[in-house]
């Protein structure tokens, strides 16, 4: 037991470096993020997150846009409940089969206008899992899909920049 305690004193932590506060990038993605929010949505964008069979690294990295070092909640972007509530559908991986119909009727719950993103390589076309008996394939298989952002995990400031030229794409269905 000695060891352990004195190992847990010695070594340094797992996580990962807090991202700078002040870098300019991450800064103009920030203010470019809040006008974007102010101009489409008056100032307020709700966003609906659906796990449709993922790992969920992707949703730890979502995560993470609500911690203190990313706040979405201070531009104006909020994770809610409901589809009825949302103006954005956040998909994560591939969809399976026991979940292809709760998806569509997430969407169909979700008032018009309203967009649909597919976060990470296993909403875009089923990832490792695709071909497996169990997944139905990507999001777009499924749903319409606005907007795929790549990776696996998409990092949070990939997430932003994505959500970021959705809005600068202006398109609402």
């Amino acid at each position: 037991m000695r060891d352990i305690l004195l190992q847990s004193i010695w070594r340094t932590p797992l996580t990962e470096p807090r991202p700078p506060a002040d870098d300019a990038e991450s800064l103009e993605l920030r203010a470019q993020l809040k006008q974007g929010v102010d101009a489409f949505f008056d100032g307020s964008l709700s966003i609906r997150q659906v796990d449709a069979g993922s790992c969920n690294g992707c949703e730890l990295e979502i995560h993470a846009l609500n911690n203190p070092f990313y706040d979405l909640e201070r531009f104006g972007l909020k994770f809610v409940a409901s589809p009825r509530h949302a103006d954005l559908l956040l998909v994560t991986g591939p969809v399976t089969e026991n979940m292809r119909e709760a998806l569509k009727r997430t969407y169909d719950a979700t008032p018009s206008p309203k967009w649909v993103v597919a976060a990470g390589a296993c909403a875009l076309d089923g990832g490792i899992y695709a071909g497996s008996y169990a997944c139905a394939g990507g999001v777009s298989e499924v749903i319409p899909v606005d907007l795929h952002i790549p990776g696996c995990p998409p990092s949070p400031d990939l997430l932003i920049k994505g959500l970021l030229a959705l809005m600068m794409k202006g398109r609402r269905r």
